[in-house]
């Protein structure tokens, strides 16, 4: 029989693939633009791309694991994960790279969610902090690898062999759950929701592309401003449809429930936050630093140490204290380490940030195994595929404006500042914005109940 804990741990190779694809290109966005012809900032939009691809596939995810099997599907996402890196080490063009990684974005549309509805559908509730630990623990040795090799493949080789290594991992992984995920017993598939689908798609794809547009250079920003009210427009109408409608692409219902309720919006101002800083911060380092790529992918993967510790603690924390107090100090520290960016200088102490990094980094992946878990605390089995589906396509939306906001302000104060290169003030503007947002997660996470969340940490359950 197989462990309990080597499923996730399966599973946790799509994860590492991602994980580590997003943290590499965030190390050599300066390296690929100049390659491929373009400045920093609007490679942002090949950022916004993926997110964007996540955001309107994800909803499909419950019903093709239900039509197909979570297991077939599971394979032929990593299989389209790795064509889509492949056109990315072969792109010469920001419109051939931001179709790659589109392309990339639906195979990862299918991989996490359907990894983490595996999960939720086959783990008692009281173990689900557990298994999500198990299951990310891997992923997170994507970001602790990713920067520095990746930051040395591009300094001492060429940025293309950092989506090339996508395949290997990507061909052991579809072997490996061939062998070890098992076909679970599945839902009986209902009727897609066509309309639904288009609506959604359109509405996420036109709000998540405006809001990127608007500060991007390329482009003028009336086209992103025209996208993204087209977006909520179109948003507006699928929410009424999806309240009129017996079985919607997303049931906005779910969202009565108050915990599940809290879980996506205080969700929403951290990914807000969280979704920037990538893009941000190793920016900083190499633009206004002086780094090259691998020196601070050197410097970013301190927070994936921090990470990769929390993850053997999480379900004493949850435990020992419940949810509420861990997410509150976990939103609090990780927005204040946003906010410590926007003070450094290329004087700070190395030893300093380094320190600071691996600390949040603690208490961010302290969020992502509490919350994931905590985000079906009121949901019943039968709607366990609903609520991921829901959470996992509104967060990675977040995530897309994260990267829209970061980019914004950062182009937003260059302009003001009368253009010319990009100055270490730009940066500092646009970690206290973003910082200030992550902030907001902490107050709705501190009207909490003092034992929200308890069927997740006894024997129970909700069924």
């Amino acid at each position: 029989m197989v462990s309990s804990r080597v499923v996730p741990l399966v599973l946790a190779t799509a994860l590492f693939m991602e994980n580590m694809d997003s943290t590499v290109i965030a190390t050599s966005l300066a390296a690929i633009a100049a390659d491929i012809g373009t400045d920093p900032i609007s490679l942002k939009l090949a950022l916004t791309a993926y997110l964007v691809a996540l955001a309107i596939f994800i909803p499909l995810s419950s019903w093709m694991a239900d039509r197909f099997g979570a297991r077939n599907v599971f394979r032929v996402a990593m299989a389209v994960f790795m064509c889509g890196s492949v056109a990315c080490a072969f792109s010469s063009s920001l419109g051939a790279f931001v179709v790659s990684r589109f392309i990339q974005g639906m195979g990862g549309a299918m991989m996490g969610p359907v990894a983490r509805l595996v999960l939720v559908r086959s783990t008692p509730r009281h173990r689900l902090v557990d298994a999500m630990a198990w299951l990310t623990i891997p992923a997170l040795i994507g970001p602790i690898v990713g920067p520095p090799f990746g930051g040395f493949l591009t300094t001492y080789f060429s940025w293309h062999w950092i989506f090339i290594i996508n395949v290997p991992i990507g061909i052991m992984g579809m072997i490996l759950v061939g062998l070890v995920l098992p076909n679970e017993v599945r839902n009986a598939p209902r009727r897609i929701d066509r309309k639904g689908f288009v609506l959604a798609g359109s509405a996420f794809a036109l709000f998540a592309f405006g809001c990127s547009v608007i500060s991007l250079p390329a482009l003028p920003p009336v086209y992103g401003a025209v996208a993204a009210a087209a977006g909520i427009g179109l948003g507006a109408i699928y929410v009424r449809h999806a309240l009129s409608t017996r079985y919607p692409l997303l049931d906005l219902r779910l969202l009565a429930r108050p915990i599940f309720r809290t879980s996506v919006v205080a969700g929403t101002f951290f990914r807000l936050g969280q979704g920037a800083t990538p893009f941000l911060f190793p920016l900083m380092l190499q633009l206004a630093f002086g780094m090259n790529p691998f020196q601070s992918g050197m410097v970013t993967f301190a927070s994936a140490i921090g990470a990769l510790v929390a993850k053997f603690c999480a379900n004493w924390m949850f435990r020992r204290f419940g949810f509420k107090y861990p997410l509150v100090i976990s939103t609090t520290v990780s927005a204040g380490g946003i906010l410590a960016m926007g003070t450094y200088v290329p004087g700070t102490p190395m030893a300093l940030i380094l320190g600071i990094l691996v600390f949040t980094g603690f208490w961010q992946s302290m969020f992502w195994t509490g919350s994931n878990a905590f985000t079906f605390a009121d949901i019943d089995d039968k709607d366990a595929g609903q609520a991921n589906t829901i959470s996992q396509v509104w967060g990675q939306l977040m995530f897309a404006m994260g990267v829209a906001l970061g980019g914004g302000i950062l182009e937003l104060t260059h302009k003001l500042r009368g253009g010319g290169a990009l100055v270490l003030g730009d940066f500092h503007i646009a970690f206290f914005v973003v910082a200030s947002v992550g902030f907001v997660a902490t107050a709705l996470f501190l009207r909490l109940p003092h034992n929200a969340g308890h069927q997740l940490t006894q024997g129970g359950g909700v069924h």
